[in-house]
């Protein structure tokens, strides 16, 4: 896969937004700091602040990541039909351990429900900052194991549990296994 440059992507949006550093850290709530290190590249977003720097240029992680993806009425997707939401911001990296996977299957816009296919290599966080956003979403874990934290309830969920909760509250997904965990979710409306 060809090097994709998060920083330089990030910064070509937020200027086409007309937007500045700062502007862009007030709308989506995180420190101005945070803006400039991902812009030059010294510094690489987890999905979840990444997901919160995008929410404040209203774009989803598809539109970021696939900006020429065509528009499709598509019923049926094979494996690699899937919209790749997530392995560009690892491109760089030797090591796949903390890697997260997201795959979404189709235009989520348009059909207000988010399907995803996801992977957490052993390791992989969402990230410290809890992620919160206003849609409901639901899961079920098809291989591994993977820590769901929501609210103050934390439990590690094995192959053919699942859960469901409103996504307003703090939530965050943990591999604190040794394989890979698969899980399968849905969100409405959708969030990445």
């Amino acid at each position: 896969m060809q090097d994709f440059n998060v920083g330089e992507r990030l910064r070509e949006m937020r200027q086409a937004a007309d937007m500045s550093q700062r502007q862009l850290a007030e709308a989506s709530g995180v420190p101005h700091g945070q803006i400039s290190m991902i812009e030059t590249n010294r510094s690489s977003p987890s999905v979840a602040s990444l997901r919160k720097i995008l929410g404040g240029l209203k774009v989803s992680m598809s539109e970021f990541f696939e900006p020429d993806a065509p528009l499709s009425q598509a019923v049926f997707f094979k494996p690699h039909e899937l919209r790749d939401l997530t392995t560009r911001l690892y491109s760089t990296l030797d090591d796949p351990r903390g890697k997260i996977t997201l795959q979404q299957v189709g235009d989520a816009r348009a059909h207000n429900l988010q399907l995803l296919h996801e992977r957490y290599e052993p390791g992989a966080d969402t990230g410290e900052a809890m992620l919160e956003h206003a849609s409901h979403e639901g899961g079920i874990v098809i291989a591994g194991e993977v820590e769901v934290t929501v609210g103050e309830a934390c439990m590690v969920l094995k192959a053919g549990d699942s859960y469901l909760f409103d996504s307003s509250q703090p939530h965050r997904f943990r591999n604190i296994g040794d394989r890979e965990a698969i899980v399968v979710s849905a969100c409405t409306p959708p969030y990445l």
